[in-house]
């Protein structure tokens, strides 16, 4: 049950940063976000796989890898968005 609560956690907050991008992606804009969110998020990311590898946490370590694979498309998103912008 404890995992159960952990794998739907990590799935409802994968959708929402996932919605995000998207979101991004169809309007071609990147309005309202700031650049160091995806920065930031990334490197977040990065230190709690560290974390996560060294609790011996899988949850933890493939949602934190996925949110770093979600960083790294919004990143670039944002930059295709900038550009279109100009």
């Amino acid at each position: 049950m404890t995992d159960a609560v952990g794998w739907l956690s990590a799935l409802i907050l994968l959708a929402t940063l996932t919605r995000q991008v998207l979101t991004q992606w169809n309007d071609r804009t990147s309005r309202g976000v700031s650049r160091w969110l995806f920065v930031g998020q990334l490197s977040a990311s990065l230190g709690f796989i560290v974390y996560s590898l060294l609790l011996h946490n899988i949850i933890f370590v493939v949602t934190n890898a996925l949110i770093a694979v979600v960083a790294l498309t919004g990143q670039y998103v944002d930059r295709r968005n900038r550009r279109l912008q100009k």
